[in-house]
């Protein structure tokens, strides 16, 4: 599925959201710390759901299927164990294309004695990973790097102490320093934080640690985070845990219905009082004007013959950067969204990247140091798109095109696997025109 054309279109209906990839690869590596057998239900499908099932499987997990279920069975992992799986063996993780993976696994591989070597592909080859550099040594983690790019070869284990890291880039890495220290001899540690980002998705991931019954650090207003309790032992109960509906691919579902849907469509699957960073993206509905109705099991948006400019803080959200741009595309006026600084070191450069595809749709965007500024309601023109190999933006362009004069085209279209891999399919269901040359949708 390369190209994807996306003819304007009236949607309704009712869709369930997709299984959240933050949500479930953080599960995916609790069950790996968490010596026993964890059972996670609406387990997630994407790449990047795949490649953190691949890293724990490739450090000894079992895991199996059974009636929708994943079952992980961590109990010889090999960080739990000292011994070598094989002599003389070397382990490779691979992570794919996902930055949370690579950030949050790191470390916790770092807890083997044994040298792993963990790779990637796409843009995950190119982002910066001398974080690792710099701060696994201080952990006793010999660490070598491609002058801080992948491949990365790290050697330990892992000894928890007392540091400070900086919190501007992702909070992804504090994510996996934390899971770390919870199978570490952590007690009595802390690990202190300048200028933490994403602060939601902290929370996500001590809340998905205090479902596995892992230790939980406390959280002293995030900028510090103290270790006091011992390790916890193999319990012979499995944890049960169930994957969150995804606010982050639900976004672009909730735009779509604010942008081209009269009648309103109905989103179900998402929790209102979710962690999740994304769900944000409620409030830019909201202040755009268009219909908006919250209950505790589903949310309707529809759209207004005239939708309002707003002003939004994407900071410690930056995902919903491509939604909201596709969002305030439709909306009469000058949108302002603050944090472009998060935007360089995503599958592309997304700041760029927004101006760039939808200026061929006839929407103006300036970026001016930490805004983007988003000149709406002057017509949006169907247009060829690229994606970029980037799953967001190939989901924004999809969603501008509902209601834009003309067919707009998606060329490598196929990238919405990494994150959302029924993203057509449900827009379809609900009634968009979307077909495709290289596949048939259903």
């Amino acid at each position: 599925m390369k190209t994807v054309k996306i003819q304007p279109s009236v949607i309704k209906g009712e869709i369930v959201a997709a299984a959240s990839k933050s949500s479930m690869q953080r599960a995916c590596a609790a069950a790996l710390v968490r010596k026993g057998i964890s059972i996670i239900s609406n387990p997630g499908i994407s790449n990047d759901d795949k490649a953190a099932i691949g890293i724990i499987e490739e450090m000894g997990c079992k895991v199996s299927t059974d009636n929708g279920q994943l079952i992980i069975d961590s109990t010889n992992a090999i960080i739990h164990n000292s011994e070598l799986p094989t002599p003389n063996s070397q382990l490779t993780v691979n992570c794919g294309e996902s930055g949370l993976s690579i950030r949050m696994f790191s470390p916790i591989v770092s807890l083997s004695k044994n040298s792993v070597t963990i790779t990637g592909s796409g843009s995950l080859a190119t982002r910066p990973m001398d974080f690792f550099d710099e701060v696994l040594p201080q952990l006793d983690v010999k660490i070598e790097s491609n002058k801080g790019k992948l491949p990365l070869k790290v050697t330990g284990p892992l000894q928890a102490k007392n540091i400070t890291i900086d919190g501007s880039l992702s909070s992804q890495f504090l994510t996996g320093l934390l899971m770390a220290y919870s199978a570490s001899n952590s007690a009595g540690t802390a690990i202190s934080v300048n200028d933490l980002k994403s602060r939601p998705y902290v929370d996500l991931t001590l809340k998905v640690m205090k479902d596995f019954g892992l230790n939980v650090p406390v959280n002293n207003n995030y900028e510090s985070f103290q270790f006091n309790q011992p390790i916890n032992q193999l319990t012979n109960q499995p944890i049960k845990y169930t994957v969150e509906g995804d606010w982050s691919g639900a976004a672009f579902l909730l735009v779509a219905g604010a942008v081209a849907s009269p009648n309103g469509i109905v989103v179900k699957g998402l929790d209102v009082q979710s962690t999740q960073a994304d769900k944000a993206i409620l409030q830019a509905i909201a202040d755009s004007g268009a219909k908006l109705s919250i209950e505790d099991k589903q949310i309707t948006v529809g759209s207004v013959l005239s939708a309002k400019a707003f002003q939004f803080d994407a900071t410690d959200c930056p995902d919903l950067f491509p939604p909201l741009v596709a969002l305030a595309s439709y909306c009469n006026g000058t949108t302002v969204i603050k944090g472009v600084s998060r935007l360089a070191h995503k599958e592309s450069n997304r700041g760029l990247t927004l101006q760039q595809e939808f200026k061929k749709m006839g929407i103006e965007i300036e970026l001016q140091d930490d805004l983007m500024i988003v000149k709406g309601g002057t017509g949006v023109s169907g247009a060829t798109t690229h994606s970029h190999h980037d799953h967001r933006i190939a989901m924004a362009c999809a969603v501008a095109g509902l209601k834009a004069t003309g067919d707009t085209i998606v060329e490598e279209a196929d990238a919405i696997n990494k994150s959302y891999p029924n993203f057509y399919e449900h827009i379809k269901s609900l009634g968009a025109s979307v077909s495709s040359p290289d596949k048939q949708l259903n």
